[in-house]
């Protein structure tokens, strides 16, 4: 595993490449807050918040990998859906990680593709769907991200689909950092559950 010194230079790499706060903690698959620590903390010091890095890279430089992830996060997919009585139209997948998995679910289930992207600078008003790709409006839509660390990238994503005329059906993603079961009403269900212990 790599020491906080390594990933803290490598936070500091991103931000003087451009990338935003959250662009950072997508990139590492770390929360926000662990990131603002992580570059200021020569300057506030203190100590860091509860967090769990997770290191996907070894399943994402391959699309076979990929693909056996996509198979399983499926397998889920039909399962909650056949639990709860609900069908779907369009698998929705998040920029940038949710994406390959997205694809993959909706190849396997033969349901269209949607493609959103989370963006701060619209000044926490969510992101917005890509019209290269299917549509949401009218829809009952699974979400599919790589990690979850606050929800806030997903809840974001519900209220879209929403807005768009959708109805987001669940989410499902690659590990689930938090606690909860749903975001907003969507029933969240991950293919790994990260709990921290102390």
């Amino acid at each position: 595993m790599k020491s906080i010194d390594a990933i803290a230079k490598k936070a500091l790499e991103y931000k003087e490449k451009g990338l935003s706060e959250k662009e950072i903690a997508d990139e590492l698959h770390l929360s926000t807050e662990t990131v603002v620590w992580l570059l200021t903390r020569g300057v506030k010091g203190g100590q860091p918040p509860k967090d769990v890095k997770i290191g996907w890279r070894s399943l994402g430089v391959f699309g076979n990998r990929i693909g056996f992830v996509g198979a399983a996060m499926t397998d889920i997919i039909l399962e909650e859906l056949e639990k709860r009585s609900l069908d779907a139209d369009a698998i929705v997948g998040i920029a940038i990680n949710g994406i390959p998995l997205a694809t993959v679910i909706s190849e396997e289930l033969g349901k269209e593709l949607c493609i959103y992207r989370p963006s701060q600078e619209r000044h926490g008003k969510g992101g917005a769907f890509s019209s290269n790709y299917a549509s949401v409006e009218g829809k009952k839509v699974v979400l599919v991200d790589d990690v979850v660390s606050t929800g806030e990238t997903l809840k974001a994503a519900v209220a879209d689909v929403h807005a768009a005329g959708g109805t987001p059906a669940l989410a499902v993603v690659l590990v689930n950092k938090t606690g909860h079961d749903d975001l907003d009403g969507t029933p969240l269900r991950a293919l790994i559950r990260a709990r921290a212990i102390a």
